[in-house]
């Protein structure tokens, strides 16, 4: 017996009611614990035919067919994770080079300009050079006090675009990053790749070198060739020496032999003659 079938025989053992013309509200709580009844028949009948319905063999094919799809749903759900990473490790990828290439951006942008600026600025300095000559070879105090007021302005210029000369000094070392040496000349009393004399002021940008400063730079003089030695020479005139004897008495050595050779074939045909 089922709980449901056991819930129905206690109500049918339980309920006892009475219909009366007195009680007419029995007659509908009867009306309605029958239908309750049915619907409580009703199920139990489906899940007898449910169970009747399907066998055992169905219930393992139907249940070996569900395996498979679940096993083709989890195939598809890894399938679906790495396209999911793959997407997300492609996206991260070309967020860092796009961050990377507006660095760069940046960074060419900025250089740019600076190299623009400096340009710039390296034209105007030949204005530069004008006005310092100007200074120096003014004998007249109004006119260097002019000029020195227009230089000065000059140089409020360039300073507010963080340009300015460098700074050189006579004895200073010599820097290739900074320095350009025209030329070099001998001196004792300076060590080697000194500044001698600034021929042309240079100039800054920044960390950007506008234009080198034009240098005379120091060098060691040459060591002295050195001298023959006497005894070399002392040599050299004895070797000339037995040279100059050797040659007559070589030439009276072969006089002899040659002389010998004729006396012996004079002798030798002496010889033969006497013979006949």
């Amino acid at each position: 017996m089922s709980k449901e079938d056991q819930e129905t025989n206690k109500l049918d053992d339980n309920t006892e009611v009475v219909s009366s013309p007195e009680n007419p509200n029995n007659l509908n709580l009867n009306a309605e614990v029958d239908v309750k009844n049915e619907e409580i028949k009703k199920l139990v009948e489906k899940e007898h035919y449910e169970l009747e319905y399907f066998n055992k063999e169905e219930i393992l094919e139907k249940n070996k067919d569900l395996e498979k799809k679940l096993a083709e749903f989890k195939d598809k759900a890894e399938k679906l994770q790495k396209e999911n990473l793959d997407s997300k490790n492609k996206f991260m990828h070309l967020q860092a080079e796009f961050e990377n290439s507006q660095k760069r951006w940046n960074k060419n942008r900025q250089n740019l300009r600076v190299e623009y600026t400096a340009s710039v600025l390296k034209n105007f300095l030949p204005l530069y050079d004008s006005f310092k000559k100007a200074i120096d070879n003014s004998a007249i105090e109004t006119e260097k006090n002019v000029m020195n007021n227009f230089f000065s302005q000059f140089m409020n210029v360039y300073k507010s675009y963080g340009a300015e000369p460098i700074q050189v000094k006579i004895n200073d070392p010599f820097d290739y990053n900074k320095h350009e040496a025209l030329s070099s000349l001998e001196k004792d009393d300076q060590p080697e790749n000194s500044i001698i004399e600034i021929i042309q002021d240079g100039f800054k940008y920044g960390k950007e070198i506008i234009r080198f400063t034009k240098v005379i730079i120091s060098r060691k003089p040459k060591p002295p060739k050195p001298e023959p030695e006497e005894k070399k020479v002392e040599e050299a005139i004895s070797e000339e020496k037995t040279t100059e004897e050797e040659a007559p008495e070589k030439s009276e050595t072969k006089d002899k032999k040659q002389k010998e050779k004729k006396q012996k074939k004079h002798r030798k045909e002496k010889e033969n003659k006497t013979l006949d």
